[in-house]
């Protein structure tokens, strides 16, 4: 009888930042290399359900992994798109202020912006504004050339096609489901079977913190899945609309609030919320785990969270159920936006790391143990970031190899 094969490293998770990993190994070395993923296609979660915005990095504070590897990233991902012929723009937004309170806040970004590196950022008064975005409404705003859009499942598709390419295997249906060790092996039981490795990377992203547990690992977090959803503009109502335009986000909050983004596949998207779920993978209202509601409920960190952005969770939930309070926050960036012109269009699950204090866990967090690395928090711009992330890991592990 043969004995099973041994791969150099096992990737779990087959979304954008699993892919890439997985891509940059075998581009830096010639490895055995096998990527599982739990759904019968790669992308299904985080990545499949994003609006497609190629991030700039204004956002983020100077010197973070957020800031460090969405910049970098940025330009790989064009120059990825650029050389495998997948459709993309460098078409810009706009970040508008609709009061006096928001211009402190605004002159922030800029300086974050500029810290970061980013070029060409301009400030534009409300009748620059107009002449990019007739509709908008606002006293101050912020223009920032380097963002862009791009549909990620495309760009994880060429992952995949670049992985399977240099010898890599991908195998779909694949969930893990514990680890073992047997010698210097690590054998990872799948619903699909044993995989044996010498290296392990979790990349697993809604469920990080749970497959960190099941390798002995603390993850000091907790993933809370928060739904995001979107409404799309009528045909009839996309000249409203031209490009990306965003909200100034609340300071202590990690969503950018409701905004417009124009799709590089067509259509106008707006949203999205940022409502709790009841499920890691609860894209409807509806849905509902008592694993997973447990799981949040017997968190400490979870009631510090809730306690600290109760007001916030509130609003959030209004504006789920009642579609005029989703209106209403458009219509502070668009007063000609109406309730007529929009129609539900699905969500996305945010995977959110929740610390012990119950504080929003804001950077990256990747956790390095013997023999396996754990990405516990890569949330957006994880997508934008994805070549510089998968870089990055890479070159930990054929360090450690």
């Amino acid at each position: 009888m043969d004995s099973p094969k041994i791969f150099e490293v096992a990737v779990i998770g087959g979304g954008i930042v699993g892919t890439s990993t997985a891509l940059n190994l075998l581009k830096i070395k010639n490895i055995s290399l096998v990527l599982l993923e739990a759904e019968e296609k790669l992308s299904t979660h985080q990545t499949g359900n994003n609006s497609g915005v190629i991030h700039s990095g204004i956002y983020y504070k100077p010197g973070s992994l957020k800031a460090i590897n969405c910049t970098a990233g940025r330009e790989m991902m064009y120059k990825f798109c650029e050389h495998e012929g997948i459709k993309y723009e460098r078409c810009g937004k706009i970040i508008v202020a609709v009061n006096k309170n928001e211009i402190p806040l605004l002159n922030e970004l800029e300086q974050k912006g500029n810290a970061n590196g980013l070029k060409g950022l301009k400030r534009l008064s409300p009748g620059e504004v107009k002449e990019r975005e007739p509709y908008v409404s606002c006293i101050d705003a912020l223009f920032v050339p380097e963002t862009g859009i791009v549909e990620y499942t495309r760009v994880t598709e060429a992952y995949a096609k670049i992985i399977l390419n240099h010898g890599g295997e991908i195998r779909t249906n694949c969930r893990f489901i514990s680890l073992s060790k047997d010698g210097n092996d690590l054998v990872l039981h799948t619903t699909s079977g044993e995989v044996r490795s010498k290296f392990v990377v979790n990349c697993a992203g809604l469920y990080s913190d749970r497959v960190a547990k099941v390798c002995n690992i603390d993850p000091e977090l907790r993933i809370v899945p928060f739904r995001g959803e979107y409404y799309k503009l009528k045909k009839e109502s996309e000249h409203l609309v031209n490009n990306l335009i965003y909200p100034v986000p609340h300071p202590g909050f990690p969503f950018l609030g409701v905004h417009f983004t124009r799709m590089v596949k067509g259509g106008i998207e707006a949203g999205p919320n940022a409502v709790l779920a009841f499920k890691r993978e609860g894209y409807s209202k509806k849905d509902f785990s008592v694993t997973d509601i447990s799981d949040m409920l017997l968190y400490k960190g979870f009631w510090k969270m809730a306690f600290k952005h109760y007001k916030m969770g509130i609003r959030e939930f209004y504006r789920s159920y009642y579609k005029s309070a989703f209106v209403k926050a458009l219509q502070k960036l668009i007063p000609a936006i109406g309730y007529d012109d929009l129609y539900p269009e699905g969500s996305g699950v945010r995977a959110q790391a929740l610390g012990y204090d119950g504080g929003l866990v804001d950077d990256f967090r990747i956790v390095e143990a013997e023999k396996m690395i754990h990405i516990l928090n890569s949330p957006s711009p994880a997508a934008t970031a994805s070549l510089s992330i998968g870089k990055t890991i890479a070159q930990k592990i054929i360090h450690r190899l």
